[in-house]
C-alpha cells in the first residue's frame, strides 16, 4: 500500500486522531472525509451515507431498546433474587458461588445483550459475596466475574448480533438461534474449569439451601426468569419483528420492576432512560462513523481485492475460518468489539460468502471471538470494569483469567469447526442454509 495514497492518508489520520483522544466514531468519520477531499469526490457523500445508513435500518432501532431492558433489570432487585435462585440449586458444590457466578450470567444473557452490562449489574454483588471472609481472593472473583459476562451477548438476545445482522444482510432471529448452544458451551467449559480450580484450591461449600426453600426461592425469580421465555417467544412465533421484541423486553423488565417487585421509582426510570441514551448515542456515533468508512473501504474495492487475493492462495473453507479466527483474535487484544464487526468483518464476508460459509455459523463464530476479546489484554474493556470494580491490579487480574482464556478458545475450536453446534437450533426452526 502507498503510504502516501489517499486511502493510507485517511487510515493514518483515524489512527492519529483516536490517539489524540477523540472517539473512534468520529476519527472514522473525519478520516473518511480527509478521503473524500483528497479523491475529488462529493464530501456531501458522507452525509449521505451516514443518514442512509442509520435511518433506513429499521433493526438497530432493537439496540437502545436492549439496553433499556437491560437497565431496568440492573436497577430493580432481579438481580439479588436471580443470584439466590442460582445459590439455591449450584452453590451447595465445592467452589458453588463460582459456579452461581457461571449460572447467573447465562440466566441474565437471556435479559441483556451485552456484556459490559451483565458485569456491571451483577459485578459489584458477586465480588462482595465471593470475597467475604476470604472465600475467594478478589482478583480470582474478578477474573470470573468478567470471563462469565462474555456469555451474555453469544447468548440472545445479543447486541452485537443485531449489529451483524445489519453489516451481513442475515436473519437475527436464526442468528439468536445460533448462538443458544455455543453460549451454554462456553458456560460449560468455564464451569469444568471451577471444579478443577476449586479441588486444587480448596474453594469452600456453600450451606444448602434446604430443599423446602427452593419452591419460594424459585418463585420470587420466577418473573424474572420468564423475561428471556416471553422475549423468544415473541421472536420465533412470528407474532413480532425483533426490534418490537426488543421493545416488549424493556416493558415487560420495567412492569415486574415497578409493579412486582416494587424496587424503584420514577427518579430510578429518569436515570436509567439517561443512561441507555448515553450509550446508545455512544455507539449509534460508532456505526455511523462505520458506515462512512465502509462506503470508503467499498470505493477502494479492498473486499474484492481480499477476496480474490485468497482465492489466490486457494484456501479450504476449515483453513479461511482458521485465519479469520486468529486474525480477530489478534485484533480483539487492540481495538473495540463492535469496531471489528463493523469495519473488519464486512471485509471478510465475500470471502466466505465465496467459500460457501454458512452466514448464521461464521456470525456467530465472529461474535464469540470479539466477546473473548473483551478479556484479552492489553485493551480488554472487562478487565479495565472489573479492575474499578473490584480495586485489583490488573496483573493479578490477568493471571486469574488466562486459564479461562485457553478454555474458551477451545470452546471457540469446537464450534468453528463443528458447525452443527452453531446450527443445530436454526435448521431445527426452519433455517435453510
Amino acid at each position: 500500500m502507498n503510504p502516501t495514497s489517499p486511502f493510507s492518508l485517511c487510515v493514518m489520520a483515524i489512527v492519529a486522531l483516536t490517539l489524540l483522544g477523540l472517539p473512534i466514531g468520529h476519527a472514522m468519520i473525519g478520516g473518511s472525509v480527509l478521503y473524500l477531499l483528497m479523491t475529488g469526490l462529493d464530501v456531501a457523500t458522507a452525509a449521505e451515507q451516514l443518514s442512509n445508513g442509520m435511518y433506513s435500518s429499521f433493526v438497530l432501532l432493537a439496540i437502545p431498546l436492549f439496553i433499556l431492558a437491560a437497565e431496568f433489570m440492573t436497577i430493580g432487585s432481579i438481580t439479588e433474587r436471580l443470584l439466590s435462585f442460582c445459590n439455591a440449586f449450584v452453590g451447595r458444590f465445592r467452589g458453588g458461588l463460582a459456579h452461581v457466578n457461571v449460572v447467573q450470567s447465562i440466566i441474565f444473557a437471556g435479559m441483556s445483550g451485552s456484556a459490559l452490562a451483565d458485569a456491571a449489574s451483577s459485578g459489584k454483588l458477586m465480588q462482595k459475596m465471593m470475597t467475604q471472609d476470604g472465600k475467594y481472593t478478589a482478583s480470582f472473583a474478578a477474573a470470573l466475574t468478567a470471563v462469565s459476562s462474555v456469555i451474555g451477548p453469544i447468548i440472545p438476545p445479543s447486541i452485537p448480533m443485531v449489529i451483524y445482522a445489519l453489516v451481513s444482510d442475515t436473519s437475527i432471529g436464526y442468528l439468536f438461534l445460533g448462538g443458544v448452544i455455543p453460549g451454554l458451551l462456553i458456560g460449560a467449559v468455564q464451569s469444568g474449569l471451577i471444579v478443577y480450580t476449586a479441588r486444587k484450591r480448596n474453594f469452600p461449600v456453600e450451606a444448602k439451601v434446604p430443599l423446602r426453600e427452593l419452591p419460594r426461592v424459585t418463585w420470587e425469580a420466577f418473573p424474572a426468569l420468564m423475561m428471556p421465555v416471553i422475549l423468544l417467544g415473541l421472536l420465533y412465533s412470528g407474532v413480532t419483528t425483533p426490534t418490537e421484541a426488543a421493545a416488549a423486553a424493556a416493558f415487560y423488565a420495567l412492569l415486574v420492576s415497578v409493579f412486582l417487585y416494587r424496587s424503584i421509582g420514577w427518579g430510578d426510570i429518569y436515570r436509567s432512560l439517561v443512561t441507555s441514551s448515553r450509550i446508545t448515542i455512544s455507539i449509534g456515533m460508532l456505526i455511523a462513523g462505520a458506515l462512512v468508512f465502509n462506503y470508503v473501504i467499498t470505493v477502494e474495492n479492498i473486499p474484492k481485492t481480499l477476496s480474490a487475493a485468497l482465492k489466490a492462495y486457494e484456501l479450504s473453507p476449515w483453513l479461511f475460518l482458521l485465519a479469520a479466527n486468529i486474525l480477530l483474535l489478534i485484533l480483539g487484544c487492540f481495538l473495540e468489539g463492535t469496531t471489528i464487526l463493523l469495519v473488519i468483518v464486512p471485509v471478510l464476508l465475500p470471502t466466505a460468502h465465496a467459500l460457501g460459509i454458512d452466514p448464521v455459523h461464521f456470525g456467530v463464530v465472529c461474535v464469540v471471538n470479539i466477546m473473548i476479546g473483551l478479556v484479552t489484554p492489553p485493551y480488554g474493556l472487562l478487565l479495565f470494569m472489573m479492575v474499578k470494580i473490584a480495586a485489583v491490579p490488573l496483573k493479578d487480574l490477568v493471571l486469574e483469567v488466562l486459564p479461562f482464556l485457553w478454555v474458551m478458545i477451545g470452546a471457540l475450536a469446537l464450534m468453528t469447526f463443528i458447525p452443527e453446534i452453531v446450527l443445530f437450533l436454526p435448521r431445527l426452526m426452519g433455517y435453510k442454509g
